[in-house]
């Protein structure tokens, strides 16, 4: 009987002591689940506190976490501390199943002996009890009884204990099962994470050629758009050229042109309709004047005669300036044929026009 209680009080001091360290995990656990930033924070927020600091209990020491180059270090930042989490979270749910463990083992293993020590104990009082000869039957009836209540009882523990021992089995085994799933699920990500990884750095690979290729594209575009605006600039100041160089050419033209014209205008101011004739004879009847005019017409002259008051007048021409009249009257005046050195020009209008 008293190794029994040995045993129950063994039993009590394991359970109570796996309990204190199961909850001493768990709060431990807890703080530093606490005192980790939380995943969800902003990364500006997490910026800021860097850049601040984070005030300590005593308010004299400040905790500055590194600060992230970019964001998607910050992102790398926070998926290591992620998985470092997840790990840690998983080895206590492992430890704290082993201590589980452990605990129900040493509960099955106490109660086992028990049960065995139990038994003996009603063995050896049975054979007692059947060797001895002054028991009265009734109190022999009444310990055998005992006995066999007895006997249940350790058979009910044994068969507890029994099955606490293939519980904990069975909790073994799902702790091995589940470390195995945890190994395996790792071994995915990580695969995942490296393939994941391999598309991210070949997206960013064609995305950078593809920017490569687009600038270039537009360095292309933007040095033909230059060209050929160069090149219709060229072409406008040439037309511009050729077009102020006919203009200035039309001007001249225009200009010689009314120059003439003023001139011409002029002539016809200063002269009108003049002719200039070149009077060569006056006379006296129309036979001496037929006489003359004979033979200046086989010179070659235009002869025109002209009645007056006082004679018919003969004259050579019309000229349209007193120049041309003057030279034909120097050439008259020279043929010694012609007898006529008394020739001179005069502005002669005809009878019509006057």
């Amino acid at each position: 009987m008293a190794m029994n209680n040995k045993q129950r009080l063994f039993g009590g001091v394991v359970l109570l002591g796996g309990g204190v360290l199961l909850a001493a995990i768990l709060l431990k656990g807890q703080h530093q689940d606490d005192t980790r930033p939380p995943l969800t924070q902003p990364v500006e927020q997490r910026v800021e506190q860097n850049l601040n600091g984070e005030a300590s209990a005593t308010g004299e020491q400040f905790d500055l976490q590194p600060l992230a180059v970019d964001v998607e270090t910050e992102r790398r930042l926070l998926e290591e501390q992620r998985k470092a989490r997840e790990k840690a979270v998983a080895e206590q749910e492992q430890l704290a199943a082993q201590y589980l463990a452990m605990q129900q083992q040493a509960e099955a293993d106490a109660a086992r002996k028990a049960a065995e020590e139990h038994a003996a104990l009603l063995a050896s009082r049975q054979a007692q009890m059947q060797s001895s000869d002054n028991i009265p039957p009734e109190l022999v009836e009444s310990e055998q009884s005992k006995l066999a209540a007895a006997q249940k009882t350790a058979d009910e523990k044994a068969k507890i204990a029994e099955q606490k021992a293939k519980e904990v089995e069975k909790l073994k085994q799902d702790a091995e099962a589940k470390r195995k799933a945890n190994e395996v699920e790792k071994a995915k990500k990580a695969e995942a994470d490296k393939r994941q990884a391999e598309a991210d750095a070949k997206a960013k690979k064609e995305a950078d050629e593809k920017a490569k290729k687009e600038a270039e594209a537009k360095r292309k575009a933007d040095a033909e758009e230059k060209a050929k605006q160069e090149a219709e600039e060229k072409r406008k100041a040439e037309a511009d050229a050729k077009a102020k160089k006919e203009a200035e050419a039309k001007r001249k033209a225009e200009d010689e042109k009314k120059a003439k014209e003023a001139e011409k205008a002029r002539q016809l101011l200063e002269e009108g309709d003049k002719n200039w004739m070149v009077q060569v004879a006056l006379a006296a009847n129309q036979a001496n004047a037929d006489a003359v005019t004979a033979k200046l017409q086989a010179k070659g002259y235009k002869v025109t005669q002209s009645k007056t008051t006082k004679g018919v007048r003969i004259m050579v021409g019309p000229s349209k300036s007193r120049e041309a009249a003057d030279t034909t009257r120097k050439k008259i005046a020279a043929d010694s044929s012609l007898n006529m050195k008394s020739a001179w020009v005069i502005d002669w209008v005809p009878l019509d026009q006057r």
